[in-house]
């Protein structure tokens, strides 16, 4: 049985100039996603599916088109509007991690929580439980310039997890894991056992569930 609609997308277009030219990188792009639900975008390299997920998570406007998130009008927001929007509501993990390198994985899923207004011993508890689900709890302490790439993409997935956010974006989420590791990187818990919903963009069919 289908869900909810969590995020409808109707005709997104957009393009950058590079010099007098403009390249088109989405042209009357239609999305849905439904609670409860994964849902993925598949292509190579440069088809856009990094501009996509910008668009339809708030971080960047296109050029035509209207996005519905959670049955709010994103683009009709202000931009401050927008922006706790994503702080509320969403969680991200970016292809290329976008962790601190002072902090160590449990101050980096802590930070995030900080952010939200949690309670540092309820944001210390959910990082510990969440980096656990991920397979870090040997881990904690460690910085990103002591991990390895499978490792801090694992920080990022647990700090996106945190939140428990109604939606999350991922970019690339499993490209630095083994293999071997992928259907864990899927299957990771929200902390309480909160249901997250998604949208993200791979390249390698072999990873998707």
């Amino acid at each position: 049985m289908t869900g909810k609609i969590a995020l409808n997308a109707k005709g997104l277009s957009k393009g950058y100039k590079i010099g007098k030219l403009k390249q088109q990188v989405l042209k009357n792009v239609d999305f849905t996603a439904y609670h409860g639900q994964v849902t993925m975008v598949m292509g190579p390299s440069g088809s856009g599916k990094s501009t996509l997920i910008a668009a339809l998570s708030g971080l960047m406007k296109p050029d035509e088109g209207e996005v519905l998130a959670l049955g709010e009008n994103l683009w009709k927001k202000k931009r401050s509007k927008i922006d706790k929007f994503r702080l509320d509501h969403c969680g991200f993990i970016f292809q290329g991690f976008n962790l601190f390198p002072s902090l160590n994985a449990t101050q980096q899923v802590e930070q995030v929580l900080k952010y939200q207004k949690v309670k540092k011993t309820e944001a210390h508890r959910r990082a510990v439980e969440v980096l656990g689900a991920v397979g870090l709890d040997h881990r904690l302490k460690q910085k990103p310039s002591e991990m390895s790439g499978g490792e801090k993409q694992r920080v990022a997935i647990a700090r996106a997890l945190s939140k428990m956010p109604s939606l999350i974006f991922a970019d690339e989420p499993t490209s630095a894991l083994e293999f071997g590791q992928r259907s864990g990187g899927h299957q990771a818990p929200a902390p309480g056992g909160q249901g997250t919903r998604g949208g993200g963009g791979r390249r390698d069919p072999r990873s998707a569930p």
